[in-house]
């Protein structure tokens, strides 16, 4: 009897972890579905970039308090889950406090881990007094509702949750060292929790047991809880944002990528000695490459990783101008939109074992061309993104499509392109008024 307790966490243990990386398979295998790009050159930026923004959070500061704040609960999370080793190895051997035995540097470390603590659970408060209360607008968008509105203050509620659980926890633990009990040893420092045990010590000794015991379990198990909710929620960020801010793209942000088949072909027409008739002398079997991207599966796997990396914070909507002159484009919307469609795509394959055509696509039924053309391609939104998502990409490689595949551009950039077919210049008038202007007084 005195091992089930063990047995029932070792349980939960290989559970909690088995389901993550069952998670985590599916998301790299839609990753995947892209198209691929080699983004392993100068690897010294690209860790350098990594160190900057994804570890120290140097685009978060840019706003103060939000970022400050962040970097509260980003430390908090990283370090306080140190302690989750001991519970771990505590809830598989029975033991309780294994590393009791650091003397100082464990109390040190208890102590530690209650200010962070809370500290995260008082930015916690005031990012949900920011959300609810003073209501920021980049957080009531229109495509803020429902389940992505929901998301956020659900993680507020579980930190909220955890961290007083750890302080609750210590509390009745540090009431039961006072008394002596059998097996809990006297150690850790409690500069947070000091001040709660006085409103436990009224209670008897199997009270706090059974407090101290119930908010241990119930700790643990929403730690797992919240590990395998991060494949549902936003916070997938937490772990994306290193690979994401590594594999990020390095040039300029005003340079777009050239189309190999369109490059082939302007350099065909403008040689005088090409036949224009000759049968290139390629595979026939070979697919023709489609222009642009309709679909996730037109799209690279960086851009896919991007679509799972966005936190949804909004930045890029806030500085978008097309989204501020009241156009119908948010940044944050495409990526989130990439995102739905990609979970869809990834659902049907689990379903049918392969893709099978759902008469969808990522064009039309999830981003309109009206999102598209709003677009000013001015790059603020990838400026602004604290972990170097790269919203204008997708929208450029969807324009593309629009314009090369399906003919559909806007009716004044039809004009323009005849134009410069016609005359050489995007306005209306023959190349032999060109310089008619300097005979003009």
């Amino acid at each position: 009897m005195q091992y089930i307790p063990n047995i029932l966490f070792a349980i939960i243990l290989i559970f909690g972890i088995g389901f993550f990386i069952k998670n985590i398979k599916k998301i790299v295998r839609n990753i995947k579905l892209g198209k691929d790009i080699d983004r392993t050159d100068n690897k010294s930026e690209r860790w350098k970039n990594m160190a900057n923004i994804a570890l120290g959070q140097s685009k978060m500061v840019r706003r103060p308090v939000a970022g400050i704040l962040h970097i509260i609960v980003y430390v908090g999370f990283i370090i306080i889950n140190i302690e989750v080793l001991e519970i771990i190895i505590d809830g598989l051997l029975g033991t309780h406090r294994i590393f009791a035995p650091l003397g100082k540097l464990y109390n040190f470390l208890i102590g530690s881990f209650e200010i962070l603590a809370f500290l995260v659970l008082l930015s916690v408060i005031i990012f949900w007094i920011r959300r609810q209360i003073i209501q920021i607008p980049r957080f009531w968008n229109k495509e803020m509702k429902g389940f992505p509105k929901n998301d956020a203050l659900y993680i507020l509620y579980f930190e909220m949750v955890l961290m007083s659980l750890f302080l609750f926890m210590n509390a009745a633990d540090l009431n039961l060292q006072n008394l002596g009990t059998a097996h809990y040893v006297k150690a850790g420092a409690f500069p947070i929790s000091q001040f709660i045990a006085p409103l436990l010590s009224g209670f008897s000794e199997a009270t706090l047991i059974i407090m101290e015991r119930s908010a241990w379990w119930i700790h643990i198990i929403g730690i797992f809880i919240f590990l395998n909710y991060l494949y549902y929620s936003k916070h997938l960020h937490i772990l994306l944002a290193f690979p994401n801010t590594f594999y990020a793209n390095l040039n300029l942000k005003g340079k777009f990528p050239n189309n190999k088949t369109v490059t082939k072909e302007v350099k065909l027409m403008m040689d005088p000695d090409a036949d224009p008739y000759a049968i290139p002398e390629e595979d026939p079997n070979a697919e023709i490459e489609k222009f642009g991207a309709s679909d996730v599966f037109d799209l690279n796997w960086v851009q896919l990783m991007n679509a799972y990396t966005c936190t949804e914070c909004g930045r890029c909507t806030s500085v978008c101008p097309a989204n501020l002159t009241g156009k119908e484009l948010s940044p944050r919307n495409i990526m989130m939109k990439t995102r739905d469609r990609l979970e869809e795509v990834g659902d049907n394959i689990d379903k049918n074992g392969e893709f099978k055509d759902d008469e969808k696509q990522l064009l039309n039924d999830y981003i309109t061309p009206e999102e598209l053309w709003a677009c000013t391609t001015c790059n603020a939104c990838v400026e602004e993104c604290p972990i170097n998502i790269d919203p204008l990409s997708i929208i450029m490689e969807m324009r593309q499509f629009l314009v090369m595949e399906q003919s559909a551009a806007p009716q004044e950039l039809n004009m323009m392109m005849t134009n410069i077919e016609n005359n050489g210049a995007p306005w209306q008038y023959n190349q032999q008024d060109r310089l008619n202007w300097k005979d003009e007084e």
